[in-house]
């Protein structure tokens, strides 16, 4: 079964509807790079209120490692994700598992990356391109995502509950991350939207 992450939470009510349809995980965005970012405090109520078996995902993009250890020790994530430029070593100081995410819209280009972050709980498939933040809306080549990797893929970028379902038969992702393709404006999530995107997801398998 694809495993859902939706990102880029700003509400608590978006949050618990998200979990409440079957989302495996949230994303809270702190990166001030972001138009989806929330503050410390934000990002906090809104993972207090999740119920339990929801995951929790911090996302950063370049930031300092002192933000990174702040949010660690306020909001306590299951996971934290890394947008940026991040190498494998400064991903790893934290002492917590991580995903981290790859810019695919440079196409094969983007390939030797996947490689570059042994340490990674999962790698994150973005269809943006290097250096771009996250959330862009932009899909890539679903043909791409290889099949030689130990490590499990989330693929992102794009997804709808127009394409997802054509998504996961041809990449076969371990999950797929959600972010504008369920909003109504940015950071704010459509409840048609979101519950599409879930009902797609489990009829593709």
């Amino acid at each position: 079964m694809t495993r859902i992450k939706c990102c880029g939470m700003t509400r608590i009510e978006d949050a618990l509807l998200a979990a409440q349809l079957g989302a495996d995980a949230i994303g809270v965005i702190l990166t001030a790079r972001s138009k989806r970012r929330v503050d410390i405090a934000q990002a906090r109520a809104i993972c207090a209120a999740l119920p339990p078996f929801v995951g929790t995902v911090a996302l950063f993009m370049d930031d300092e490692a002192a933000l990174v250890r702040e949010v660690i020790d306020a909001v306590q994530p299951d996971l934290l994700q890394f947008h940026g430029n991040e190498s494998d070593a400064w991903c790893a100081q934290f002492g917590r598992r991580y995903l981290k995410a790859i810019a695919m819209g440079d196409g094969v280009a983007a390939l030797p990356r996947l490689h570059d972050y042994p340490g990674a709980a999962a790698l994150l498939l973005d269809g943006h391109g290097l250096g771009e933040a996250g959330g862009s809306g932009k899909a890539f080549d679903w043909s791409l995502m290889p099949t030689d990797l130990k490590q499990p893929l989330i693929l992102a970028g794009g997804l709808s509950a127009e394409n997802v379902a054509a998504a996961v038969r041809i990449a076969r992702p371990w999950a797929v991350d959600v972010s504008s393709g369920i909003e109504s404006a940015p950071g704010i999530k459509d409840p048609a939207k979101m519950a599409a995107f879930v009902q797609a997801v489990r009829a593709a398998g």
